[in-house]
């Protein structure tokens, strides 16, 4: 079984087991050139998808004003609370869909004994509303952690630990809540350079990466990984060879 060599399994939420249809930068945009940050490029924000998102716009706001500029925290706020306005109306208003083939490794995974963890730049309440949409926080209790019978075993957001990715804090809250003492039984994925940067940081048995999310697989190549796949729906095929 696979869960003789495998406790637990990370999985990122948006581009990687849910769908993202490039919503989240554009909400990045229009609260970025909404609130001043005209400079900003939709290529720059892509190159920080998987991050805490109020560490992009100090990122930003910083490389826009310096360091030591009076005004950073201010204009940081405001910027992170229009981004929080936009993106909630976006989620509250709209379907939310699971990547493909998501459904059937997670069910595969929790069948052979293997936590779930789902791990997000978002804070809470976005990823509460995801959930919902889903159907995936039945059963989970008011710390986000399983009763029993539901999809997921938890949820961790980047808002509920000291530092988000790459800081492989959210990983190792997973594993202090189910016990997992040694990071070589878990594997992280995602679909980002921070996703595989954090599963490194944690010292995980693999770090993988999707390429059907937010990064091309020729964009992901440059940066160390375990494995690159073409959506979460191969990754039974991926560990049946690896493992065995």
């Amino acid at each position: 079984m696979v869960s003789e060599k495998i406790s637990l399994v990370v999985f990122d939420m948006a581009g990687t087991t849910v769908l993202d249809r490039g919503e989240i930068e554009t909400c990045f945009y229009e609260s970025c050139t909404q609130t001043g940050l005209a400079g900003v490029t939709r290529a720059d924000i892509n190159a920080m998808m998987g991050w805490s998102k109020i560490e992009v716009f100090k990122k930003f706001w910083t490389q826009e004003l310096g360091n030591d500029h009076p005004e950073v925290d201010a204009r940081v706020e405001d910027s992170y609370e229009r981004f929080k306005d936009l993106l909630e109306t976006h989620y509250r208003e709209s379907e939310q869909q699971p990547t493909s083939g998501t459904v059937e490794t997670i069910n595969w995974l929790r069948e052979e004994g293997v936590k779930v963890a789902l791990t997000t730049g978002f804070y809470r309440v976005v990823t509460d509303i995801i959930l919902n949409k889903l159907g995936w926080d039945q059963e989970l209790d008011a710390n986000h952690v399983t009763m029993g019978d539901s999809f997921i075993d938890m949820s961790i957001t980047s808002d509920e630990v000291a530092s988000g990715r790459p800081a492989p804090f959210m990983i190792q809250k997973a594993m202090k809540q189910f016990g997992i003492t040694s990071a070589d039984k878990v594997i992280k994925i995602g679909d980002t350079p921070v996703d595989l940067a954090a599963g490194r940081n944690a010292n995980c048995l693999m770090s993988l990466a999707v390429t059907n999310g937010s990064h091309s697989k020729e964009e992901l190549e440059a940066f160390d990984n375990n494995g690159l796949l073409p959506s979460i729906g191969h990754l039974k095929a991926f560990l049946d060879n690896k493992l065995t």
